[in-house]
C-alpha cells in the first residue's frame, strides 16, 4: 500500500479526466489520473468516431483515448491503474480516495470524471452487433445510418428525442415501446406524432438483434409483443437503444448532491460543485450532451476552477503568514 498526493486528484480516464489532466499538467498541478474499470471511457468501445473536432476522416475510439492520454503523460501526468472505493470529501482539502489494492490518494482539489453509462437491454445479438447496427447514441452514431431503415427502442424523453434527431438523416424511423402511452414530455410527443417519417409500434419488447448472414450486420429486430406474446419481426439496418443513463455517482452518494438521475449537480454553467475543491465534469454532470467533445470541455474548465481555487488557497495562506510574522 502507498499514498499519492497530488495537487489535482482525477477519477476517472475518458474525455473529460485526460482534458483535465492536460490542462492541470499545464499549470503545474502535477495531476494524477485514476483510470478506473474502463481506462479511456466510453470511446475504448466506440469503434468509429466521426464528429470529434479535427479530424476530416473516421477514426477509431480507443486510438484516440489513447492518443488523448499519451498527450496528458507528455505534459506530465500521472496515470495510475486503480478502481476507487471509497472517497471522503468532508474532511478535505485535501480530499482522500481509497483504491480497491488500499492505496491512498490525496488532493488539493478533487475532479471527478467517473461519467455514464448507456443502459442496455441485456437480449441476445445487443453485445455482438456493436457498432454493426447496434447503438446506444443516435447523435453519435446516426449518420452511418443515412437513408436506412432505422429503430428506436425506449418510450422517454431521450427515445422521443433520438427518433427526432434520426429524421435528419432517415426517412423511415420507428420508436418500439413496450407499452401503450410515453414517459416523454409531452411536447416532445406531439412532435413525434405528427412527424411524417417516424411510426410507432405499440405493446412490444425486443427479444433479440437478428444479423444478416452474409454481411454480419444487423438485419431485423426480433419482437414479442407483451400482451399476446406473438413473435414477430421488424425490418431495420440500425437500432438505437435509448432507454437512459446511469452515471458512476455511487461513490459521491450522501457526500456530494445528486439530482432525481444520479447525476451530480453542479453550479450552473460551471464544474464546481457544492464543497469548494471537489469539480464534476463530463457525462458524470451532463444528462444533456453526452458527448465527447462537451465531456472534454467541461473537463478544461475544471482543470482551470482546480488551479484557481489552488491560486486562492495559497495566497490566503501566504496573507495568514505574513499576518501572523
Amino acid at each position: 500500500m502507498a499514498t499519492h498526493t497530488t495537487r489535482m486528484l482525477i477519477i476517472g480516464s475518458g474525455p473529460a479526466g485526460l482534458s483535465a489532466a492536460i490542462y492541470g499538467a499545464r499549470a503545474g498541478m502535477e495531476p494524477i489520473v485514476v483510470q478506473g474499470l474502463q481506462p479511456g471511457g466510453q470511446l475504448t468501445i466506440t469503434p468509429d468516431v466521426e464528429n470529434y473536432p479535427g479530424f476530416r476522416d473516421v477514426i477509431q475510439g480507443p486510438w484516440l483515448m489513447q492518443e488523448m492520454q499519451a498527450q496528458a503523460e507528455h505534459v506530465g501526468t500521472r496515470m495510475l491503474w486503480d478502481t476507487i472505493t471509497s472517497v471522503d470529501l468532508q474532511s478535505g482539502p485535501p480530499f482522500r480516495a481509497i483504491g480497491d489494492g488500499g492505496d491512498i490518494y490525496e488532493g488539493e482539489t478533487l475532479v471527478i470524471a467517473t461519467g455514464a453509462q448507456a443502459k442496455w437491454l441485456g437480449v441476445p445479438g445487443e453485445h455482438e452487433l456493436g457498432g454493426k447496427g447496434v447503438s446506444a447514441c443516435a447523435t453519435c452514431d446516426g449518420f452511418f445510418y443515412r437513408g436506412k431503415k432505422v429503430v428506436v427502442i425506449g418510450g422517454g424523453n431521450t427515445a422521443v428525442e433520438e427518433a427526432l434527431y434520426l429524421t435528419n438523416h432517415s426517412q423511415d424511423v420507428t420508436l418500439i415501446h413496450r407499452r401503450d402511452s410515453l414517459r416523454a414530455e409531452k411536447i416532445l410527443q406531439d412532435r413525434l406524432f405528427a412527424h411524417p417519417n417516424i411510426g410507432v409500434v405499440w405493446h412490444k419488447q425486443v427479444d433479440r438483434f437478428v444479423h444478416d448472414e452474409a454481411t454480419g450486420l444487423l438485419r431485423a429486430v426480433a419482437l414479442i409483443d407483451t400482451i399476446t406474446g406473438e413473435h414477430s419481426e421488424i425490418a431495420a439496418e440500425g437500432a438505437f437503444v435509448a432507454i437512459g443513463h446511469a452515471p458512476a455517482t455511487e461513490l459521491f452518494k450522501g457526500q456530494l448532491e445528486l439530482d432525481a438521475g444520479g447525476y451530480i449537480l453542479v453550479e450552473p454553467g460551471t464544474p464546481k460543485t457544492a464543497i469548494p475543491g471537489v469539480f464534476a465534469c463530463g457525462d458524470v454532470m451532463d444528462q444533456v450532451y453526452r458527448q465527447a467533445v462537451t465531456a472534454a470541455g467541461t473537463g478544461c474548465m475544471a482543470a482551470l476552477d482546480a488551479e484557481r481555487f489552488v491560486q486562492e488557497r495559497e495566497f490566503l495562506n501566504i496573507r495568514k503568514a505574513v499576518a501572523a510574522g
